[in-house]
């Protein structure tokens, strides 16, 4: 009896041509991800940029643009309000501490400082005519106790002499007794009289005292008053360059309003902004330097403003000498060091690293015709250099320029005279 066999499904040739694609696929991607031994490519030389290895003091620093700024800057602001009458200098001027700048008018200030004088004189004149009423009130309280004491005395004098006659039995008992209660009388109408004497006295000083505290602080305010109006006339506070000033004859300014800037002529510092991604490594005292016409002069970070606004912003003060010829507004650039200098072996960086991320280099062959892929290991980096930490010894050749077109090649075959 026949058997029925299944078919199988994968034939002999299905099997070799399925371990043939995946074989295909496994050379492509050793191909795409891993250089093969022995490839190479030949590129023209000129094409290449190739660097030395060397051996020096490696420090990490971030290049920054400094702008030139006054050491020291006073600004101008309206104390009061009013209408530019008259400008007085012009931007740029050198001034000197209390030179007049530029008037302004304000007649509303002016009236007010006119009431203000008139209730002053009014007020004192008020004192003086008061001062002069207690007075006179003072003298004829005065006359009527000299009156009362030449009446008393007279009193005094009839009772005495009624008492002697009456313990004679000259004059009746009634007479006695009548001069006697008229001393009495006297001499309590003096009592009470210098009583009210003294009361006056006091009222008299105390109300002229308040009037005099009236008149003093209204008269403190009249000086601030005055002091508010020679505000009109604005003065240089201190002495510098007249950097800037926006005032033109007619235009009304509000109180506070800036107008203008003086530019002490002491020195100057740069200003500049630092990369959010450095904020945690800037402090104050952090050295920097800056080159001129090849020369190198020394900074120091002196402020770091808490507002961070497009960057970490400072000011860096010359601790040294200063470049020549420095103007307002100059951009300068400055490395700030963010750490100390140490011996490092240094590769000067290049395009390469967008490829290879540091991990391998192309490095030249002794007779320089050839450059080899090598395996390397790079550090900490600055503007200018990478700190090699493995793979290249100082005096190796690298080429730094970029690898795009050579990221799988093994070898590069420099070429002088290859377009």
């Amino acid at each position: 009896m026949d058997v029925l066999i299944p078919k199988n499904k994968w034939s002999f040739v299905t099997r070799w041509w399925w371990l043939g694609a995946l074989l295909l696929a496994g050379m492509a991607a050793a191909r795409l991800y891993w250089p093969r031994p022995g490839q190479r490519l030949h590129v023209a030389a000129s094409r290449l940029t190739i660097s030395s290895v060397t051996r020096g003091n490696f420090q990490e620093f971030t290049a920054i643009d400094g702008v030139v700024q006054p050491l020291h800057t006073v600004y101008l602001d309206a104390a009061e309000a009013g209408t530019v009458q008259q400008v007085l200098v012009e931007e740029g001027t050198t001034l000197t501490a209390g030179q007049p700048l530029l008037r302004l008018a304000n007649p509303d200030l002016q009236l007010e400082m006119v009431n203000r004088e008139t209730a002053v004189y009014d007020l004192m004149n008020n004192l003086r005519n008061t001062r002069n009423q207690l007075l006179q009130n003072r003298i004829l309280r005065q006359n009527q106790l000299a009156d009362i004491d030449f009446q008393l005395a007279e009193a005094r004098r009839v009772f005495d002499t009624n008492q002697v006659l009456y313990d004679q039995k000259v004059i009746a008992r009634q007479d006695y007794l009548q001069s006697q209660n008229a001393y009495r009388y006297q001499r309590r109408r003096r009592q009470l009289t210098q009583q009210t004497l003294r009361q006056d006295s006091v009222a008299m000083q105390q109300q002229l005292g308040t009037m005099q505290e009236s008149v003093q602080r209204m008269t403190s305010n009249l000086a601030l008053m005055r002091r508010k109006m020679d505000d009109l006339l604005l003065r240089a506070p201190v002495g510098g360059r007249l950097s800037s000033l926006a005032a033109e004859v007619g235009e009304a300014k509000t109180r506070g309003q800036r107008l203008g800037q003086i530019d002490a002529l002491a020195g100057v510092k740069l200003h500049a902004a630092v990369d959010e991604f450095y904020i945690a490594r800037i402090a104050t005292g952090q050295v920097g330097e800056v080159v001129v016409d090849g020369q190198a002069y020394a900074l120091r970070v002196t402020k770091i403003f808490a507002q961070v606004a497009k960057g970490v912003q400072i000011d860096l003060a010359f601790t040294g000498a200063l470049p020549p010829g420095l103007r307002r507004g100059q951009t300068l650039p400055i490395r700030l060091a963010l750490s100390a200098k140490a011996p490092a072996v240094l590769l000067p960086k290049g395009g390469f690293y967008q490829q290879t991320v540091g991990n391998w280099a192309f490095k030249l062959a002794a007779d320089g015709t050839r450059a080899e892929r090598v395996a390397i290991r790079l550090g900490r980096q600055n503007p200018d250099y990478y700190e090699v930490l493995a793979g290249l010894q100082p005096g190796d050749q690298v080429v730094t320029s970029s690898y795009e077109g050579y990221a799988d090649q093994q070898e590069l075959v420099l070429d002088n005279d290859r377009p």
